[in-house]
């Protein structure tokens, strides 16, 4: 599947900015046998005194903006046009549970993608009893990895209502749990948290989500802005899967990958410093378009 993939994110400051400083992860990944960005591109007005562009510590691309002259006004746009392989149904090659730490015992990589980075507590995800508890209700003698992540990628969707005004962008896992709503960042910390509380390697996963949905099919929640979803390592054999709570799903070619990390704050949009004072608006908006084959 092939996509035209538009994001635009506009700042408007009440009073002008006289300098700043911009992290940007919004370009789509290239991953082998996955996806593949065909071309892609982040402009900025006003154009910045300097950037750079690199990849992080977990192999997402980053670009760094700053910003010199007073402005009242910084516009981002990211255009990519970016390739999808259909994903196969995935076997359940994942252990049973309790032989999960053998597997991560014979683990000694400590590459991006390494379990042993997404087991303990990171920056914004710290252990949280009444998740834990949430978790371990759902364990049944037996279950494999993989059975244990549907049934809570299922759990979630069934316990949590998406409700878009319940929570911010810096609400806890444990403020969306207790009112039991929030959204697809909520979800998937939440996800992540009891995961970890089990003992499997869980991460946070920024991309788009198709916003067209197929005939005779529910709109996708979370379409209108950017998304997130979960990895969870299921053993030596099966690695890393992708689940998405908010839509109770396998990630699939409808998910465009553009970070990974070990919760929000590894792959955030857009993270900076300003020189200025007062508030500012924020507005953003977001296309994911299929692309027909040529005729």
């Amino acid at each position: 599947m092939l996509y035209d993939i538009t994001l635009r994110i506009t700042y408007r400051y009440e009073v002008p900015v006289s300098g700043a400083r911009h992290v940007l992860r919004v370009m789509p990944l290239s991953l082998p046998g996955r996806q593949r960005l065909v071309a892609g591109s982040l402009t900025a007005t006003p154009v910045p005194d300097e950037r750079y562009d690199r990849h992080d510590f977990f192999a997402n691309p980053v670009t760094g903006l700053l910003f010199r002259k007073p402005h009242e006004r910084l516009a981002l746009r990211m255009q990519a046009r970016v390739a999808v392989e259909t994903q196969m149904e995935t076997v359940d090659l994942s252990p049973e549970l309790t032989r999960l730490k053998d597997d991560l015992e014979a683990v000694w990589s400590l590459a991006c993608d390494s379990p042993h980075h997404f087991l303990a507590s990171s920056p914004r995800l710290g252990d949280d009893a009444a998740i834990a508890a949430y978790a371990r209700a759902l364990v049944k003698p037996g279950d494999t990895v993989l059975q244990l992540a549907r049934t809570l990628c299922a759990a979630i969707y069934t316990d949590f209502t998406y409700d878009p005004k319940a929570t911010t962008v810096d609400s806890t896992p444990r403020d969306a749990f207790k009112i039991k709503r929030g959204v697809c960042q909520d979800f998937a910390h939440i996800m992540i948290v009891a995961l970890r509380a089990l003992g499997i390697p869980a991460g946070y996963v920024s991309g788009f989500l198709r916003t067209i949905p197929p005939p005779g099919k529910e709109r996708l929640e979370g379409a209108d802005a950017m998304h997130a979803w979960v990895r969870v390592w299921c053993g030596a054999t099966l690695g890393w899967i992708e689940l998405d709570p908010t839509n109770n799903i396998a990630a699939g070619r409808d998910h465009i990958v553009v970070g990974y990390g070990r919760d929000y704050s590894d792959v955030a949009p857009v993270i900076g410093v300003l020189k200025s004072y007062g508030s500012h608006d924020t507005q953003q908006a977001v296309d994911v378009i299929p692309v027909k084959p040529a005729s």
